[in-house]
């Protein structure tokens, strides 16, 4: 039987709908296109597609068992390596990992591995009636910091050989940056609460509200009867490009604006935490959490949203399939382009003006990619005299973030780099004994599906240290 080349497409939300709502954009897969995709696996022996995912999920096994539509057998082989099939078969950037290494790829597109995780995760979460068997505790008990993917992953794994795991999360929902971060047009939250809810079953308690390093320390977990704990507290401390007008009224990090938007439900007509909407929108950065909060901005109600990256096309590190979606919805680009400053409004003479202070525009100059910095990308140079202003209502900063200091200040003895990220030996032990991190709070900004590798590791090391 000849093999299609291409992927089966994902049915989605035309533009001009999806562009106005905030329901799922990606429809997911049906019975049949899943058959269909499925039949385009290889089944390769030497599976360079399992070496490709950050947690060795078994890629050609969980296929075959679609192929055999066995989807409930597909999904329990997900999940021997993975905790969040439904939301890694999202988020995931399957196809600079396990699908960049499929040998169907090599001639053809390779196969729609994230896809097929989502179908058979999305149809288990319809479908499953039966209630999580609970193991029998083995009476150690293990604190988890953060309840975000790698947090998550390591409660759940924990749990699954018997420890008592309770996992402190700072905000008053747990899910971390899967709920806080990624839009619900992305991640619909009732996917993460159902994670959730499953770990619940397995006996992980989770206490909210609860910012380890100010509420509770490190060394008053110890003290509390915890015999380890896992730091996976990402990274929450937003960047800015330190420039003139960054403090205007307007001007907001990613992370706040997102947070605001997914967490706190700032689209409402009335919110308890409000935010700015409408008017024109400028993001600055290329990133996935860039396209995020573009498209946020224009659900929100903007009239024109701006992404202002300082680089080109092809040197955008956002998943292409987000940069198509932006696209299509119709973000604009304003690429080699790097702002200078943020212009407000001031009138000296009316100082009570209830418009002194708002942005007004973003004051930009054009680059032109130089010569290739230490990680090979063509480096921006500013092009002399092109400088130019660009009326915007909103400046939202998505220039990455880093590992929140809180931790590291109050906890005595704990390492960390240049940048603020704990560090880890390969199993993910800091140097205190007994403390284990991983994730952003080890790497700074990354993938879910990486911090959810950080999160098995270290279980995987505890488990170890306290079998001793």
């Amino acid at each position: 039987m000849a093999i299609d080349p291409k992927k089966h497409e994902m049915p989605t939300q035309a533009p001009n709908v999806r562009a106005h709502n905030f329901d799922e954009v990606a429809l997911g897969y049906t019975k049949e296109l899943a058959d269909a995709e499925a039949l385009r696996c290889l089944n390769c022996k030497h599976r360079p597609c399992v070496e490709g995912c950050p947690v060795n999920i078994p890629i050609p096994e969980f296929i075959s068992r679609v192929k055999e539509r066995d989807f409930e057998g597909a999904y329990q082989t997900v999940t021997l390596a993975s905790s969040l099939p439904a939301v890694c078969g999202r988020v995931c950037p399957q196809e600079t990992q396990c699908e960049s290494k499929c040998t169907l790829g090599i001639r053809f597109e390779p196969v729609g591995i994230g896809r097929l995780e989502r179908f058979v995760a999305d149809r288990h979460n319809e479908q499953a009636n039966a209630a999580v068997e609970r193991p029998v505790s083995n009476s150690h008990r293990v604190a988890v910091v953060g309840s975000g993917p790698s947090g998550l992953t390591c409660a759940g794994d924990l749990a699954k050989k018997g420890y008592e795991v309770t996992v402190f999360e700072a905000l008053h929902t747990a899910g971390g940056v899967l709920v806080y971060g990624i839009p619900e047009f992305r991640l619909p939250k009732k996917i993460v609460a159902k994670e959730v809810d499953t770990l619940r079953a397995l006996g992980v308690k989770f206490e909210t509200n609860v910012v380890i390093g100010k509420t509770l320390t490190v060394d008053e977990l110890f003290s509390m009867g915890f015999e380890a704990v896992f730091i996976g507290s990402g990274a929450g401390l937003p960047n800015f490009m330190n420039i003139p007008g960054e403090s205007l009224k307007g001007v907001y990090s990613a992370n706040e604006f997102l947070t605001r938007s997914n967490l706190m439900k700032a689209y409402l007509d009335h919110p308890q935490t409000p935010i700015q909407k409408g008017g024109r929108v400028a993001v600055i950065g290329g990133g996935n959490v860039a396209m995020d909060a573009a498209r946020t901005a224009l659900r929100l109600g903007a009239e024109t949203v701006y992404i202002v990256y300082r680089r080109s096309m092809q040197e955008l590190p956002a998943r292409r399939e987000e940069v198509e979606h932006a696209q299509e919805e119709g973000i604009e680009f304003r690429l080699l382009t790097n702002p200078v400053e943020v212009i407000g409004y001031q009138d000296p003479e009316n100082p009570r003006d209830e418009k002194n202070g708002w942005v007004t525009a973003l004051r930009c100059i054009k680059m032109e990619l130089g010569e290739p910095d230490a990680r090979g990308r063509r480096r921006p140079v500013p092009i002399e005299n092109s400088e130019f202003d660009l009326p915007v209502d909103t400046v939202i900063m998505a220039i990455g973030t880093s590992p929140n200091p809180l931790i590291k200040n109050t906890t005595e003895g704990l390492a960390v780099n240049d940048h603020g990220g704990i560090i880890v030996t390969e199993d993910g032990l800091t140097s205190r004994t007994g403390v284990y991190a991983g994730g952003d709070a080890v790497t700074g900004a990354a993938t879910v599906i990486s911090a959810m590798g950080a999160g098995k590791t270290a279980a995987k090391a505890i488990d170890a240290f306290l079998s001793k």
